[in-house]
């Protein structure tokens, strides 16, 4: 494989962070600019950065300068882990200037033309990068961390059986607001029953990602979805539980099945942040939970437990997601992988020189 030399942009924050730890190591990405705010540029990656990483900075990262976020970077791309308000604008800046920008941000995943992707789940949807051709580059967006858990679940079952409604409530960790998050004394011993913004986006990107792509763009699923979404005190990983009422006639067994039985679309592009099974289902009770399962598949395999059936709908269960990895930067370059195997990303530099 040809190395692909990656940007990231907001590099000192949460997700940046998580960026630096799931790139380390990569077959086939490397580290090539460090972008942040004006307070962070122009100082060693090491000092501008407040740590706040599972392990140490990787030396010759912690060395590299930080420079400012501008579109003339010294990369083939760029993954983004800004705020949505700097996002809108910045992004698009990259764009127009030619790189291809992977998204963690907000800001354009509902926009008509921009994929909001999960490998597993619509891989063909990077068809609508082909619509952006007012830019140089374009933009690729993932999903809300918890709307990528429930839609994980929910591919097997729509393919198989179809879903009508879907009823979901969160238990968000807390990690999930950035950091310096939620203030501590709101968080210890308690539940915070509201994140702002976060119902919307479980009621409607689902849609988007098991919409169908047409000629026109994408066709959203037509599913009714009820989201109520809560901060708990848990460092990593979101627990969703899940009741859904199926267009054919199934039962918790056959959801099972289902959920063992589904393969993913791209395991033969062998992409190296693919997990070896996007689900693991626990027949425990107890299963799964964040400190014991977060981990799965290197925190990307989402857990599937406590299938039965359901006395309003049809089937309930409970899903667990790792919300920095498989939920935002690990989903992110995984992205990143597919639009390699798919031919969508090149080296800038070989491009300039032909």
């Amino acid at each position: 494989m040809a190395r692909y030399r990656a940007g990231i942009l907001g590099a000192t924050g949460a997700v940046g962070q998580k960026f630096v730890e799931v790139l380390n190591g990569h077959p086939w990405f490397e580290i090539t600019a460090l972008a942040a705010s004006e307070r962070s540029a122009g100082r060693p990656y090491g000092e501008a950065v407040n740590w706040i990483g599972s392990t140490a900075i990787p030396e010759e990262i912690s060395r590299m300068e930080v420079v400012p976020v501008t579109p003339d970077l010294d990369c083939d791309f760029v993954f983004s882990g800004l705020t949505a308000n700097v996002a809108t604008s910045m992004e698009l800046a990259f764009a127009q200037a030619g790189y291809p920008v992977i998204s963690n941000a907000r800001s354009f995943r509902m926009h008509a033309d921009v994929p909001l992707l999960i490998p597993e789940v619509n891989p063909d949807h990077t068809g609508l990068i082909d619509r952006q051709s007012e830019l140089e580059g374009y933009i690729v967006t993932n999903p809300n961390c918890s709307t990528v858990g429930l839609t994980c679940a929910l591919k097997p079952l729509h393919d198989l059986f179809g879903l009508e409604a879907v009823q979901v409530t969160t238990l968000q960790a807390l990690s999930g607001a950035g950091y310096p998050g939620v203030a501590s004394l709101d968080a210890l011993g308690n539940v915070v029953p509201y994140i702002g913004g976060e119902e919307d986006k479980l009621r409607t990107e689902p849609l988007k990602l098991l919409g169908t792509l047409t000629q026109d763009g994408i066709t959203p699923a037509d599913i009714k979805i009820s989201a109520q979404c809560n901060r708990v005190p848990v460092l990593e990983g979101h627990l969703e539980c899940v009741s859904v009422k199926l267009k054919a006639q199934a039962v918790a067994d056959d959801v099972r099945r289902a959920f063992e039985l589904f393969e993913s679309p791209v395991r033969h592009y062998h992409l190296p942040t693919e997990p070896p099974s996007l689900l693991q289902v626990f027949t425990d009770e107890y299963f799964p939970q964040p400190r014991r399962h977060v981990e799965l598949g290197g925190g990307m395999t989402v857990g599937i437990g406590r299938i039965r059936p359901c006395e309003v709908l049809d089937v309930k269960f409970v899903v667990l997601v790792h919300n920095t990895v498989r939920g935002a930067a690990g989903g992110a370059v995984l992205n990143a992988e597919l639009l390699v195997r798919q031919g969508r990303l090149a080296s800038r530099l070989q491009e300039q020189t032909v």
